[in-house]
């Protein structure tokens, strides 16, 4: 079986395992869910998690160094930057507008009756301030270390264009980072190795406790997100990469398979860096100078499967309590979460967090979102899933309009692939 065969047979059963041990209704004491449930499959899904986070800020901060140190040579630095950010801002904020359009014509939030609603302390989101000022680390080894991945992008880009700089002293460092991100792509590779078991785990613990109940409570709330996050991934990333590139859609989300089955399983545009970094240079064919820049910034600010979530969650908040929304107030949603999505970028939990920040421009309580929170975990992996193939979509178009894309790589179907080791033939003795 090729790799994406046996992470979605892996997701498969654990579900089903976990979906099972859910039924059994076991007690809290009872040895299968001490020792199997709570400890070896709960410890392995965190394991594999860790395997992934343990890569991103070196991978990033080295791979980062080695790209702008080559872009620092041929003066793209600037127009590479404005681009990426450019299409990311563009694709959020289609991506609202396509969610506030869909949830105005299904209506989720009418005849929904009685739910309860979860208890929900809105966190305080950032200033603009404090959020210009935050994109700049004073102490880049204390920005690793708590990774505060945009402190680390913009390290890692002076530094590049320090080496680029600094004559032989830089030539001699750049050569030490290049072998090194040879060296952390293999590595990678060895633990994208692992992926089925770790989304094995993962999933056990997701269908042990995800609860059938609220998604029925909140079923056209939830099928409206779902079918928009389908209608952007289907439609509208095919669409401009097929408009900007010229390449074959199909081609590309055939590629992009596991980053999107890995960012489903752990939610996590982050922890799935590392896959898809690999992928984007490896199997799609952006070059390292624009993917190392491109991919790290996208998993940071690129929200466009949250900013559906907050388009669909503002119409059925605003529709369960009775409130009208004018066509400004729409126009406000659009604006508040396409820069939201930066400005919110390094706090945690920053879907719900840009959610009553869109909620509160526009006068509904922020209360509302503990309508949504039982079935927030089953969506966050659906639309971490969407974000992820547009940090690779925005890479590709951006490396195709500079030149730094092969195509070759591109229309090979096994380039960069993720091969087992076959076992040997040979005779015994």
């Amino acid at each position: 079986m090729n790799l994406t065969t046996r992470i979605l047979l892996g997701m498969l059963l654990g579900l089903l395992c976990g979906v099972v041990l859910q039924w059994l209704a076991l007690p809290a004491d009872h040895f299968l869910r001490t020792f199997f449930l709570d400890g070896v499959i709960a410890g392995g899904g965190e394991i594999f998690l860790r395997l992934l986070r343990m890569m991103v800020v070196p991978l990033v901060l080295i791979s980062l160094t080695c790209g702008a140190a080559s872009l620092g040579a041929t003066g793209k630095v600037g127009r590479l930057g404005g681009k990426t950010i450019g299409l990311y801002l563009l694709t959020t904020a289609i991506a609202i507008s396509l969610a506030l359009s869909l949830a105005l014509i299904i209506d989720p939030g009418l005849g929904v009756g009685e739910l309860e609603t979860a208890s929900y302390a809105a966190k305080e989101a950032p200033g603009l301030k404090a959020t210009l000022v935050n994109i700049f680390p004073a102490n880049p080894i204390e920005a690793m270390a708590e990774g505060r991945m945009l402190q680390v992008i913009v390290f890692a880009i002076l530094l590049g264009l320090a080496l680029n700089q600094a004559g032989a002293a830089g030539k001699r460092i750049l050569a030490v980072f290049e072998d090194l991100n040879e060296i952390f792509m293999k590595l990678i590779t060895m633990i994208i190795a692992l992926t089925p078991y770790g989304v094995f785990c993962l999933m056990v613990t997701l269908g042990s406790r995800v609860g059938l109940s609220e998604i029925t409570k909140l079923g056209v709330y939830f099928f409206t997100v779902v079918l928009a996050l389908l209608v952007h991934l289907a439609v509208i990333y095919p669409t401009f990469l097929r408009v900007l590139t010229g390449l074959n859609p199909l081609i590309y989300l055939r590629k992009m398979r596991e980053p999107m089955l890995v960012a489903f399983s752990t939610s996590s545009s982050g922890a799935t860096l590392p896959v898809t970094l690999r992928t984007v240079e490896r199997r799609v064919g952006v070059d390292n100078k624009v993917a190392s820049f491109a991919v790290p910034l996208g998993a940071t600010i690129n929200m466009d499967g949250t900013a559906i979530m907050q388009g669909v969650a503002t119409v059925f908040i605003a529709q369960f309590f009775g409130i009208a929304l004018t066509a400004q107030d729409y126009l406000l949603v659009i604006m508040t979460a396409t820069l939201a999505s930066i400005g919110t970028a390094a706090v945690p939990g920053v879907g719900l967090i840009m959610l009553t920040m869109v909620l509160d421009q526009v006068g509904l309580p922020a209360a509302g979102v503990g309508l949504i929170i039982g079935v927030d975990r089953l969506l966050d992996m659906m639309r971490t899933a969407v974000n992820v193939t547009g940090d690779g979509m925005v890479a590709t178009v951006v490396a195709s309009s500079e030149g730094e894309l092969d195509r070759d790589v591109f229309a090979d179907p096994d380039a960069g692939a993720v091969i087992q080791p076959a076992q040997s033939s040979a005779p015994t003795q």
